[in-house]
């Protein structure tokens, strides 16, 4: 569903320099946007170059309206790259029960519910390629490879935050966003060591991913399952998949239950083989054990840790602020954590320029600091309901929902609320309470 979005741009020049942390999706978007918006961005990424990963993710209408706002450049890349969904509606599926394939393909038989695919209106990519696509129109220099950040600190004496990074060399900037992931260093700088809300936790969902060619699967899941999107539902474990690369590939996730802990929240992947795969779905219908056997024969796994047991109390404090996954990381299944990442950044850019704008304020580091403050306020309530959210979505597609349990009825009428306050969401609104929440407050603190 599209909504009309306030005009967001282009800006005349605001003269600060934003350290951004982190150079995936959300970090590369929150330069592209506030690039747009006259000021100088550094993308400061640990890795040695762009990510390579091959997985895919979607993108909401409201966050493709965010992408639009934020920089156009960013919405035509995802059209570039970005595959709809062909089918007419977006369908969750029974893959325990049926004992055929051709019962497996029956919507008579096996269909738990659908949503028109006009209302959901992903667009499904890989990481990489959208990636790519939009590092183009950032300007040479901007992102900066091989930086891992050690600590960063508001200097009073400069009137800068300082940052330090492993390799002993610091740079400086006017504000500081943290868009490095799950176990975001911004995020324990922020709120510190001690606190719980500075760590993830594990959600005991393992992730098994990949993509494989569209034309190999239509043996196992038929010609109109393997060319769209799906969700095959079963006990303790989804099976999601969704064309990619041009309906080229399908992007597989298959999210298991896991009741072990995992040993290492630093190390969120591990090494898989098909077979693992195989013993989880050694029960389901032909058609997934069929699906399954196509997987590569190894594999990696992810485990899935979010921010759901303590959630962060705040997202920015002074000229620091934490966005994307490191404020607000959730797990996959209502597919939104990217989408709620695209929101944090067109937030950020609203409250940055509306702050900074001509005459807002003399001081411009009160500016930022309030400017950050309202971001904060904006974006807790939605993004933080998501984690809980995904959660329990998670619990309705594994079977593991505690009043809807494997009744497709029930099932639809839990999930149903969930992806409709993702989908039917005013980007106009979010814009508008944005600009005036950082009014507000810019106005309270004269």
């Amino acid at each position: 569903m599209y909504h009309r979005v306030i005009s967001s741009g282009p800006h005349g020049s605001i003269d600060i320099n934003v350290a951004i942390v982190g150079g995936g999706i959300i970090g590369v978007i929150a330069a592209l946007g506030l690039q747009r918006r006259g000021m100088r961005v550094t993308i400061y990424e640990r890795a040695r170059t762009w990510h390579k990963t091959g997985v895919g993710f979607a993108f909401t209408s409201a966050a493709r309206d965010c992408m639009k706002a934020l920089d156009p450049c960013i919405l035509d890349a995802l059209l570039r790259v970005g595959e709809e969904n062909k089918h007419d509606f977006n369908r969750w599926w029974d893959g325990f029960s049926p004992k055929t394939k051709a019962e497996a393909e029956s919507e008579d038989n096996s269909l738990l519910f659908q949503v028109p695919a006009r209302d959901a209106a992903y667009i499904g990519c890989l990481r990489s390629h959208l990636q790519l696509e939009m590092a183009t129109q950032l300007p040479e220099g901007v992102a900066q490879f091989g930086k891992q950040l050690e600590s960063c600190f508001d200097n009073e004496g400069s009137g800068k935050v300082v940052l330090r990074f492993v390799d002993g060399e610091t740079a400086e900037a006017d504000l500081v966003i943290g868009c490095d992931g799950i176990n975001s260093t911004v995020r324990k700088i922020l709120l510190g060591l001690d606190s719980a809300s500075a760590y993830p936790g594990y959600t005991h969902i393992v992730a098994y991913r990949t993509v494989v060619p569209v034309a190999s699967v239509s043996s196992a899941l038929g010609q109109d399952k393997s060319n769209t999107a799906c969700m095959h539902l079963g006990p303790d474990a989804v099976v999601v998949s969704y064309p990619v690369n041009k309906g080229l590939l399908l992007n597989i996730s298959i999210l298991v239950h896991d009741p072990n802990e995992w040993p290492d929240a630093e190390k969120t992947t591990a090494s898989a083989t098909r077979d693992e795969v195989k013993a989880v779905v050694k029960d389901w219908g032909p058609h997934v054990r069929q699906l399954v056997d196509l997987l590569p024969e190894t594999l990696t796994k992810w485990a899935i840790f979010d921010t759901g047991d303590n959630p962060a109390p705040t997202y920015a404090r002074g000229r620091i602020c934490i966005a994307g996954d490191a404020a607000h990381a959730s797990s996959p299944p209502l597919g939104a954590g990217a989408c709620m990442g695209v929101e944090d950044a067109l937030v950020l850019a609203e409250t940055l320029t509306t702050a900074l704008k001509a005459g807002a304020t003399p001081d411009k580091r009160a500016a930022i600091s309030t400017a950050l403050q309202a971001y904060s306020s904006v974006r807790m309530e939605r993004s933080q309901w998501l984690v809980q959210a995904s959660r329990e979505a998670g619990n309705i597609y594994q079977w593991r929902h505690p009043v809807a349990g494997r009744e497709a009825a029930k099932c639809e009428a839990a999930y149903k609320p969930l992806a409709r306050k993702v989908w039917d969401f005013s980007v106009d609104e979010m814009i508008g309470d944005a600009r005036a929440t950082c009014q507000n407050m810019l106005s309270g603190a004269r």
